[in-house]
């Protein structure tokens, strides 16, 4: 098994924005700040902060881009993919709150609810009208196939002399 280490390098085909105060006690305070980056409203847990940052994996094979995503208890119906001006790939979904019956006495409160979005710029060889997705065991794949890349034509010149 080997392990990858994960970092906070900045990725040119993320289209995630990234928001510098994230973390702060004041915070970036979304909307009602006038911040131009989206963030939770004031009182959200990080556990419901975990799951609308959904987690992916995205990897790249000789045939194909791979994306991974953990979106356990939810149905495919609760999950969208789409391609946004050809080459975004949007990938989203909402986990509902369970309903509370006015009896009910909560004593631990731990999975999360809320909406997920994360978008992705496609590299030019990507294929997106082959877009395939999968689910299986809470974890959504979504395949983009590659174009196959050109051999270089090669000429051979004679020498004369």
């Amino acid at each position: 098994m080997s392990l990858i280490r994960r970092s906070n390098v900045f990725d040119p085909f993320s289209l995630d924005l990234w928001d510098p105060f994230d973390g702060f006690p004041f915070g970036s305070g979304g909307s009602s700040s006038g911040s131009i980056f989206p963030s939770f409203p004031r009182g959200a847990s990080s556990e419901t902060a975990a799951f609308a940052g959904a987690r992916i994996d995205w990897k790249e094979t000789p045939e194909a881009h791979v994306f991974k995503a953990d979106v356990p208890g939810l149905k495919k119906e609760e999950v969208k993919v789409e391609v946004d001006d050809g080459n975004i790939l949007q990938i989203s979904g909402e986990r509902n709150k369970e309903q509370e019956e006015k009896t009910d006495q909560w004593h631990r409160v731990e999975r999360s609810s809320g909406k997920f979005l994360r978008r992705f710029r496609l590299p030019d060889n990507a294929k997106p009208e082959q877009i395939k997705a999968s689910m299986e065991n809470g974890v959504l794949t979504v395949t983009v196939p590659k174009e196959e890349a050109k051999k270089p034509d090669v000429k051979s010149i004679q020498i004369s002399g």
